[in-house]
């Protein structure tokens, strides 16, 4: 009767532990998929984008939905980044093509070049822009 319940204790303390791991698991998750936030990011790009690509108010609005889109799509993507960075760069290529098809019926030819001569060089975590090249 000892075994039994000693076996048990021991059964249920491996269970346990178990779920423990898949909790701290999805915190670690969640913590890394909050720290991107579409709106603060949205935000901060537009603060880039209206004086450099000379925004009017009309192409203000455009510009804000469309990259929003964009970063809420990429959104998504994010958690292939750690685990496939080759479906990751596929997915973000084809998400950045149609942010650009977007900007492209919004922008003028020359603010739609001065965009893409923003991109940095690297995929520099300081640059907010990078949310959008990278």
């Amino acid at each position: 009767m000892k075994a039994i319940l000693l076996l048990l204790c021991i059964a249920f303390s491996a269970v346990n532990v178990l779920y423990s791991q898949s909790v701290v698991d999805q915190a670690k998750s969640a913590a890394g998929s909050a720290g991107f936030d579409v709106k603060s990011l949205t935000d901060g790009i537009l603060g880039i984008l209206k004086p450099k690509l000379a925004l009017t108010d009309a192409q203000a609005p455009k510009v804000t939905s469309a990259v929003s889109t964009f970063l809420d799509a990429k959104s998504k993507i994010l958690p292939l980044l750690t685990t496939n960075k080759t479906a990751y760069n596929q997915k973000q290529t084809s998400l950045f093509s149609k942010l650009k098809t977007a900007l492209a019926t919004t922008l003028l030819k020359n603010q739609l070049n001065k965009f893409m001569g923003l991109k940095p060089a690297t995929n520099d975590a300081t640059n907010v822009l990078s949310n959008l090249f990278y």
